[in-house]
């Protein structure tokens, strides 16, 4: 609350494309972000876990959100992701609205993986 921001979208980022990967170091070299936060979806499973990767050794991630964890049958890429790169998973997409964007929280995935608890 009461901060002010800019979201830069880089969609369409393919980590394979060199050319596109380099623009956007560019980007992030001319407007000096405080945070850059990688968004992946949690249905690309393993392609998640290299995107994040590759991003990182671009532009140098601090968070992640994944979004699309309610589609995904256990949320596993998400511990993935932020195993890989060693950085924390912020914010995790359970729905298509706002409020479904929630808070990461390490007790609520671990019982969605080991099945204890269901959305």
């Amino acid at each position: 609350k009461h901060r002010d921001f800019v979201l830069i979208d880089t969609a369409g980022r393919m980590q394979t494309n060199v050319n596109l990967m380099d623009e956007m170091t560019k980007i992030k070299r001319v407007a000096k972000p405080d945070m850059v936060i990688f968004v992946g979806d949690a249905l690309a499973g393993n392609d998640a876990v290299e995107q994040a990767r590759k991003f990182d050794e671009a532009v140098g991630i601090d968070g992640i959100i994944l979004t699309k964890v309610d589609a995904d049958a256990k949320g596993g890429s998400a511990l993935s992701i932020a195993y890989t790169i060693g950085k924390p998973l912020l914010f995790i997409g359970i729905g298509q609205d706002y409020e479904d964007q929630i808070p990461f929280d390490p007790d609520w995935m671990i019982n969605r993986i080991f099945g204890e608890e269901s959305d």
